[in-house]
């Protein structure tokens, strides 16, 4: 199967472009990698006229540092999945995967597990720009043979991972305690060979067209993800329990001077958000996932050591 990735030089593409290397690989990129048979500008997209497939990944990333204002993440979330899927429409590819996010849904959930019923609010404009470039596919009708996926994927980690699994790590592996151990929260994760199997799934099957939330099959809580650091890095854990108070007192300081825990990393430390992955696993006739969110943390913590 020919494949065209847009956005193959992330995190996230970089490791699919390697797992399907038993396929064609095209991609679309600003910038131009190594990992494909054929490269493409956007300005230039038109070009590539034979793709099977097409899994766009090009987009803008949630920004905590707010340099990007709103309408920079419409230009880019929204602007380039128009763009990839007026393309899509008009080509002799059959299948479509779009990588939206959880948080084009919710930006916090309370304690109940997220659905694809579960009725889209977003807070942020990362979270609008994706659910507005969801909105665009569901309101332009295709073809019956061609097929679309929206998938709404929760934290992806893996080899080559960034972001505050990464600031834990590097806490934890400094031999400072971890001080929010008050916090009993859970989240869920997805790790990036149940995404590989997922994907190859929507490439190989005649699966029905729509929106599904991805995640590992159980959540896990911070505590726990924390006493699997110290496991990889052959510590015990050192978990602290300090009254939420001055936590929270320690973040907005942290706001103030610009310290890497500030309110925005406590949120997402210590927040519950559960996603369900029941309608995809329905939906491909399983019950469980390759790869167990504990197993997958581990593989992806080897890589960091």
């Amino acid at each position: 199967m020919k494949i065209l990735f847009t956005g193959y030089t992330g995190f996230i593409g970089l490791n699919l472009v390697k797992a399907f290397t038993n396929h064609t690989i095209y991609g679309v990129d600003i910038v131009q990698g190594k990992s494909v048979l054929k490269h493409y500008y956007w300005e230039n997209l038109n070009d590539c006229r034979d793709a099977d497939c097409i899994i766009h990944l090009a987009g803008l990333a949630h920004d905590i540092n707010d340099i990007y204002d709103e309408k920079k993440y419409f230009d880019v979330n929204e602007g380039l999945t128009r763009e990839i899927y007026d393309f899509y429409k008009n080509s002799t590819a059959t299948k479509f995967i779009f990588f939206s996010s959880v948080k084009a849904v919710a930006d916090s959930i309370n304690d109940i597990p997220l659905s694809e019923d579960y009725p889209p609010d977003p807070k942020t404009p990362y979270g609008k720009s994706k659910l507005a470039a969801e909105k665009y596919i569901l309101n332009n009708k295709i073809l019956p043979e061609k097929k679309f996926y929206i998938l709404r994927p929760c934290m992806i980690h893996g080899p080559g991972n960034k972001g505050n699994l990464n600031l834990l790590f590097k806490l934890i592996n400094k031999g400072i305690p971890y001080p929010l151990g008050a916090f009993k929260n859970f989240r869920s994760f997805l790790s990036i060979w149940n995404l590989v199997y997922i994907i190859n799934e929507l490439i190989e099957k005649p699966i029905n067209s729509g929106i599904y939330n991805l995640a590992d099959d159980d959540p896990v809580s911070t505590n726990e993800l924390v006493a699997l650091i110290a496991e990889a890095l052959n510590r015990k854990p050192r978990i602290w329990s300090i009254p939420k108070s001055i936590i929270h007192m320690a973040a907005r300081t942290g706001d103030i001077f610009k310290l890497p825990i500030n309110y925005v990393n406590l949120q997402k430390l210590t927040e519950t958000y559960i996603v369900s992955n029941s309608k995809i696993k329905k939906e491909l006739g399983i019950e469980k996932l390759p790869v167990t969110a504990v197993d997958g943390l581990i593989k992806t913590l080897e890589t960091f050591v």
